[in-house]
């Protein structure tokens, strides 16, 4: 049904941006590594070869085949992989005197290129490269050059292959988004169908197809990404969809019956799971962000593998995994290291028969609250930030016990409270509190007090994968800091992170 274009990722930080810019057209795409392509990559309608951190002239530079591809596929390649296409056939690339960085303006752009089509001269685009193309490689045309950079764009004659030295896919270059629809539009003739209605209908569709009359429990947190993946497999199961709610002692301040209450007018079957006690027992002494991770999912594991059994003949384990989480955890990139692991992401252990189904797996997070609009679920309930899956337990740095998960409630209370209170909730992608492994010299009345050091945390973001911080205003921040110190009993100093990401992460652990 879909028209699908495969972005061949070889590492570059963009990636992800393309995959946006793509679906923004309402075209569908998957990234996949340059080493892992498909096994038939000529059934997709295009293929966009992204930037890399690599030098083509490097002995470790990465070297798909692309033979089989070239002449049968339409190939857009941006930075890398225009470099990767000149050094490869006949051109020659070399480093750039000066690391070409920053904004440009075409100078020259080759008259009647459907690719240009609507991109005028001096258009702003977004270079990124220490290496450069200086000769053409065999059967190409130059399309585009800068004041500095003369062969910016080229395409190989007789073929539909293209290839561009700077990076459409960045806001930067203010035409990228048309560049990119001449190309999968007017070029590859790919359908702009990609829809959330028509992925509500297709997705319901492929799950009573792969689930049939079998049983389905699922983990909800309260969140986005699970409820919607709840209402989707309810309109595909119905009954059969058992859904079960963990308190695992690492929720916000009443979460656990305040969620519960949210899912009672929404047809779905839920369970209220308490396991509070069997989390923090499973985290005890442990400190190490990726070990609690790792604790929390087997803890999870274990907690749906015990609710499956109470239930009769379940087959399927389904998740609110979406696209950021895998491409975090399995180092989609090819090269890229893995930056964190997700509990909800990758297999199962041997001894839970259950099989995995993942409805919202290639989703960004804004295309996961559309789809969940067009299902008419509550905007209050879509509107809320994203909060991990670990829960607090990745915002209490070091070993966690059960007092300061307290603590980090009452401080997280009053944060997002505050937001609220002050209209600010709804201009923040995600907030929250971090209580930090120190403590710090204090004076309350005529006493001195050595206690905790908490940080709060608001960015703002499209889809997670990268975050600037918000400038929240000084006297909301001053009253919150003010209140926390006053209220909440072991903490006497309040810090603002004023991180973005890269080079931080959302979450401090």
């Amino acid at each position: 049904m879909q028209n699908n274009v495969l972005i061949l990722d070889f590492g570059s930080q963009y990636t992800q941006l393309i995959a946006r810019r793509v679906r923004e057209l309402n075209i569908y795409c998957e990234i996949h590594p340059f080493n892992k392509i498909p096994e038939k990559p000529e059934n997709f309608k295009a293929i966009i070869l992204s930037g890399s951190p690599f030098s083509v002239r490097a002995e470790n530079a990465p070297n798909p085949d692309l033979s089989k591809l070239r002449g049968k596929v339409p190939i857009l390649a941006v930075c890398y992989g225009a470099q990767y296409l000149a050094h490869h056939n006949g051109g020659k690339i070399e480093a750039s005197k000066i690391r070409e960085f920053g904004r440009a303006n075409l100078s020259v752009i080759k008259d009647q290129e459907v690719l240009f089509e609507e991109i005028t001269e001096n258009s702003q685009v977004w270079m990124s490269h220490s290496d450069t193309i200086k000769q053409l490689p065999h059967n190409s045309v130059r399309l585009a050059s800068t004041q500095d950079v003369l062969n910016a764009a080229y395409r190989f004659e007789n073929e539909d292959t293209y290839a561009l030295q700077f990076h459409p896919e960045v806001y930067h270059s203010t035409d990228g988004k048309q560049l990119l629809e001449n190309f999968l539009v007017k070029i590859c003739q790919v359908k702009q169908n990609w829809t959330p209605e028509a992925f509500v209908d297709m997705t319901v569709a492929d799950l009573k197809k792969q689930i049939g009359d079998e049983k389905v429990v699922l983990g909800l947190s309260g969140g986005v990404d699970s409820t919607v993946a709840a209402v989707l497999l309810h309109k595909a199961i119905g009954k059969n969809l058992y859904c079960i709610f963990v308190n695992n002692g690492l929720l916000r301040k009443n979460e656990f019956d305040s969620v519960l209450d949210q899912y009672k007018d929404m047809g779905l079957n839920v369970k209220g799971v308490g396991a509070s006690e069997r989390f923090l027992k499973e985290l005890a002494g442990v400190s190490d962000p990726e070990e609690k991770r790792k604790a929390i999912g087997k803890v999870f594991i274990e907690v749906f593998d015990d609710e499956a059994h109470a239930l009769t003949d379940v087959k399927f384990l389904a998740q609110g995994t979406i696209y950021p989480d895998v491409i975090e955890s399995i180092s989609v990139a090819g090269p890229s290291a893995t930056i964190k692991s997700h509990h909800n992401v990758g297999g199962l252990p041997d001894f839970m028969k259950l099989k995995v189904v993942e409805p919202l797996r290639m989703l960004f997070k804004d295309e996961v609250r559309r789809v969940g609009k067009e299902m008419g679920i509550d905007p209050e309930l879509l509107g809320r930030h994203p909060f991990p899956g670990p829960g607090l337990a990745i915002r209490i740095l070091g070993e966690i016990t059960a007092e300061k998960v307290k603590v980090l409630q009452e401080v997280d209370h009053i944060f997002i409270q505050g937001l609220k209170d002050w209209m600010l909730y709804d201009k923040v992608w995600q907030a929250g509190a971090i209580l930090l492994p120190v403590s710090s010299v204090g004076v309350m009345g005529d006493e001195r007090t050595y206690e905790k050091v908490v940080a709060l945390r608001a960015v703002e973001s499209t889809d997670g994968m990268t975050a600037d911080w918000v400038d929240l205003p000084y006297d909301f921040l001053q009253k919150t800091s003010n209140t926390i110190i006053n209220r909440v009993k072991g903490v006497n100093r309040v810090v603002y992170d004023i991180s973005s990401k890269p080079p931080a992460t959302i979450e401090w652990e």
